[in-house]
């Protein structure tokens, strides 16, 4: 089965996650740009209004999904949401006849209603319950635990 990990990473805690799932998994990597976000001050703000109020951005992408069957995607939680990249990127793919999984990193707020507004936004079921990891980069051997334990479960899945 041919995977890839979505991810888009603005403190690179996302990132590291995706790279840990990626390396598990022998899959590839593809990060999601987001065209219009500017570092700054108001970064957070920003980012976190438009996560807020569920809006989409301009972004690219370096890898062609459709030569994948499992896409599994991540994104950090802003204000409780995924962020406006990766809302971009599930709305603007078709993913209905692939397999699907998700993974967040969080500051410290509990995943599960971010991973119901995943389930909303692309209206299909993931093949396993998502991965929520706190703080990935403060708490790496935390972090890489639980990341194999969610790869091993998601191959007796596939």
């Amino acid at each position: 089965m041919k995977t890839v990990v979505v991810y888009f990473s603005l403190t690179n805690n996302t990132k590291f996650v995706a790279e840990q799932i990626a390396q598990q998994l022998d899959a590839d990597l593809c990060e999601v740009i987001d065209k219009n976000h500017k570092k700054g001050k108001m970064l957070y703000i920003k980012g976190g209004a438009a996560a807020m109020r569920e809006k989409l951005t301009d972004i690219t992408i370096d890898k062609n999904i459709d030569d994948f069957d499992l896409v599994i995607v991540g994104s950090p939680v802003w204000a409780g949401k995924i962020a406006p990249a990766i809302r971009t990127f599930l709305v603007s793919n078709s993913l209905s006849e692939k397999q699907v999984a998700f993974f967040v990193s969080i500051g410290g707020d509990k995943p599960e209603k971010t991973f119901q507004n995943i389930r909303k936004t692309l209206e299909l079921e993931p093949i396993t319950d998502g991965l929520g990891v706190t703080q990935p980069l403060k708490n790496k051997a935390d972090a890489k635990t639980q990341i194999t334990k969610w790869c091993t479960s998601l191959k007796n899945k596939i």
